[in-house]
């Protein structure tokens, strides 16, 4: 064997991977609405460089009626006006949560959340990210 040849993870460690699988629907349940869902999704992505899972977001994305021009500046979503103050509130979250920067304010980020989403909304958009950013990880890993 290649010692350069990728992991198959759903060989190696079925039942862990299918445990991951499974808790999307249970976050799907809980998410404050598809369409922001996917843009978080993307955005995370976005910054962890995982193109498998950018265009899997991007076609979520559009699918729940977002546009082609808001997925492109999504990179610049704190300057644009495409995004509402619930969307920037998730998206600033989603990246707090990906980069996680030590001097990241995320009691002001939660305040902030909280104009827009309930607790279990948070909760399950954190959940949310986790998600994402474990399995861009794990695709990202493949490369």
């Amino acid at each position: 064997m290649n010692n350069t040849q990728t992991i198959r993870y759903e060989q190696e460690i079925p039942d862990v991977i299918a445990h991951f699988a499974n808790a999307h629907p249970l976050i799907n349940d809980l998410s404050a609405d598809p369409r922001l869902q996917a843009l978080v999704q993307l955005r995370a992505s976005q910054i962890n460089g995982c193109d498998f899972c950018v265009r899997m977001h991007v076609r979520e994305a559009l699918q729940h009626g977002d546009t082609e021009q808001r997925l492109e500046r999504l990179p610049d979503w704190r300057q644009s006006d495409d995004y509402n103050e619930r969307e920037k509130a998730a998206l600033a979250w989603a990246e707090a949560l990906t980069t996680i920067d030590h001097v990241t304010d995320f009691g002001a980020l939660r305040a902030r959340l909280r104009e827009h989403f309930s607790d279990q909304q948070i909760a399950a958009l954190t959940a949310d990210v986790a998600m994402t950013n474990l399995w861009n990880r794990v695709n990202v890993s493949r490369h």
